[in-house]
């Protein structure tokens, strides 16, 4: 392959950029689903494998085109259907270089730059989330990675508090660990948990109430009878509603029965950046590991997410990679390598300081000030119409609606279904289905930059329309 030149780097760049800009500007009028389904989308990109290579600007120029009508309206002022954040020009463009640069983020001599970005990044991340400032946290790709990374470090505590080196000795006889879950925790905490060999479904399942919140008395019955290595795992912010555990009676509860208290806080944690909503957490910072994402209300480009560990001797010792030709950091120094899984791995310590110098402390409270207002606006007006039914409390960004109040169940779930593919048809703004105790739901997450209250209430006029029309026609 010959070299390279500058000369005709600059031009292909230049294309995706402009494509990229022009993506960017024409959001806000596409329609906020994609027009290809997966099939089509695979249709349009099936090929032959390539035997001879091509000109990358005509490269360029297809991906972009047999793309575009799959593309999904995350970063528009109208998407709603999962919590994802806008991916924010001012971090989109850190990504960028971060890509350009080519840099991995594994050590300190691998690149300087990116593990310099990340320790200062880690500093002000655990200051504004208000959390130990003596903890370690790793940049990993989201939630999932962040509670495999957090709960690694629980299984090492606990069981080398009773004498097992699972590092070094394995899971093969070792002592029982017994985890103490939610009902309503999200997937990436049972996954991690299966990762970890310690078992979806080998776990005591605590009850929750009609808004996934763990039931603090029997949270405290179960841990009241654990004898054994155990690790509790509560959440900040469920899925479907937003509701929080009772953190200031269950993470003390935990502690006097010897477990160590995991919190999966993708976006629920930001509440802590608000004075309005940090009430929600209290008790929170008292737990011994978090996760996080920064792809949710900190607006980071896929892929980002946090994982925090107060014991940062168990931490490193879950995930230190160590071999004779990796370098060591110096004595009291944060090593990237020490507190993530991976070796290899995207600098994402550059978009996520590049985000948070952007919005300031100031900047990120408002945007979750304003998310939690669009959310409520958008809840009291779907309660105002009859036959919609908000199911529970809207305390943060997440608004749970069931549509056919008053039919039977199977006629709601099929309503519901309907209104939802029918939001979506329409085009203007994009929502998510969910199940919700055994009944079909629509989640509407309210968690884009962009998002205010003009597009919130637009939006919740369309979800009524869509709703007005699924009825006319049942």
């Amino acid at each position: 392959m010959a070299r390279t030149r500058p000369e005709d780097v600059a031009p292909l760049w230049r294309r995706a950029c402009e494509a990229a800009i022009a993506f960017r500007h024409d959001v806000p009028n596409r329609a906020a689903a994609p027009q290809d389904d997966y099939a089509a989308s695979l249709r349009a990109f099936s090929a032959p494998l390539p035997h001879t290579g091509s000109d990358p600007g005509e490269v360029l120029g297809d991906l972009v085109r047999l793309a575009d009508s799959g593309l999904m309206t995350p970063t528009g002022p109208r998407f709603f259907g999962w919590v994802i954040g806008g991916s924010h020009p001012a971090g989109v463009a850190a990504d960028w270089l971060t890509s350009a640069w080519g840099q991995n983020a594994g050590n300190h001599e691998a690149s300087p730059a990116a593990s310099a970005a990340e320790t200062v990044a880690a500093g002000w991340l655990l200051e504004l989330l208000d959390l130990p400032r003596e903890a370690s946290l790793g940049f990993v790709t989201g939630a999932t990675m962040a509670n495999f990374t957090a709960l690694a470090a629980a299984r090492s505590a606990v069981l080398r508090a009773v004498g097992w080196d699972v590092e070094s000795d394995g899971l093969f006889g070792a002592p029982r660990v017994t985890v103490l879950i939610g009902e309503e925790a999200h997937a990436t905490a049972y996954a991690a948990l299966q990762l970890l060999g310690l078992g979806r479904d080998r776990v005591v399942r605590l009850p929750a109430d009609d808004q996934g919140r763990i039931v603090t008395d029997a949270a405290l019955e179960a841990m009241a009878a654990v004898h054994e290595p155990a690790i509790v795992i509560l959440q900040a912010g469920q899925l479907n509603t937003g509701a929080f555990d009772d953190f200031a009676t269950l993470v003390p509860a935990a502690h006097d029965a010897g477990a160590w208290v995991h919190v999966d806080g993708a976006f629920g944690l930001w509440a802590r950046a608000s004075g309005r909503t940090r009430e929600l957490t209290e008790g929170v910072e008292a737990a011994d590991s978090w996760a996080v994402d920064g792809h949710k209300w900190l607006q980071t480009p896929y892929d980002c997410g946090y994982v925090v560990v107060r014991d940062r001797e168990a931490h490193e010792r879950a995930m230190t990679i160590a071999a004779s030709y990796l370098p060591v950091s110096g004595d009291g120094d944060r090593d990237p390598s020490h507190v993530v899984p991976e070796l290899s791995r995207r600098a994402r310590g550059f978009a996520t300081w590049a985000m948070i110098r952007t919005l300031g402390r100031d900047g990120i409270e408002e945007m979750v000030d304003r998310h939690c207002t669009c959310a409520r606006l958008v809840a009291d007006r779907l309660r105002a119409e009859p036959g919609i039914e908000v199911l529970g409390d809207v305390r943060l960004n997440q608004v749970l609606v069931r549509f056919g109040a008053g039919l039977d169940a199977d006629e709601g779930d099929r309503v519901t279904r309907e209104t939802v593919a029918r939001i979506r048809s329409d085009g203007v703004c994009f929502v998510g289905g969910s199940s919700w105790r055994g009944r079909e739901a629509m989640r509407f997450s309210v968690i884009g930059f962009e998002t205010d209250e003009v597009e919130a209430s637009r939006s919740a006029e369309a979800v009524v329309t869509a709703y007005r029309a699924v009825m006319r026609t049942s």
